[in-house]
């Protein structure tokens, strides 16, 4: 089983990548951790997309983030679940927020390591205008619409927490035999 979850900053990517992974016991890959060296330092890009690509090719995984340079488009194509995180922007901000002073002083897991948690001014604004400009809307809908057949769009908490609750007939569950 193969799961790409996309959406906006502070919409709850890694934490239900990270269910998800532990659920169905598949690999997790979040891409922040493949961007990022400790202290915030941008990871050489070659070596970057060489770390997506051989964890693309393992059997099964979940992978969270959208970075459109780390194999999106084949992400998405070998994915057999596209979950997309469209929660609005004020939810977004109120949870990173919320991430901010849960995690204050310390690096989550989906961050690398020496990243810890922060907000400014400029990742507030990335939640509530910038990483919401019109380019990206049209870039997911032409991703959504593509592969509409596989994809799962959240919108709210109560839609995550439904999907939650009826997680196995949204996401077809297939046993992996240990090679």
């Amino acid at each position: 089983m193969k799961i790409a979850i996309l959406g906006y900053s502070g919409s709850g990517k890694s934490t239900l990548s990270k269910y998800l992974s532990k659920k169905y016991k598949i690999p997790l890959l979040y891409l922040d951790t493949v961007q990022f060296l400790p202290n915030w330092e941008l990871r050489d890009r070659k070596e970057a997309k060489s770390l997506v690509l051989d964890f693309i090719n393992k059997e099964s995984w979940v992978i969270d983030g959208n970075y459109t340079s780390f194999y999106q488009e084949e992400r998405l194509f070998l994915a057999d679940k596209i979950i997309y995180m469209k929660f609005n922007r004020f939810s977004c901000l109120r949870r990173a927020i919320k991430r901010y002073f849960k995690f204050k002083n310390t690096t989550r897991d989906s961050m690398a390591e020496g990243c810890n948690e922060k907000i400014d001014l400029e990742f507030i604004y990335w939640i509530l205008h910038k990483g919401r400009n019109k380019e990206t809307k049209i870039h997911y809908k032409k991703l959504l619409d593509k592969y509409r057949d596989k994809v799962i769009i959240i919108k709210n908490q109560k839609q995550l927490d439904l999907f939650m609750e009826n997680l196995d007939s949204h996401i077809k569950i297939e046993k992996i035999s240990p090679k």
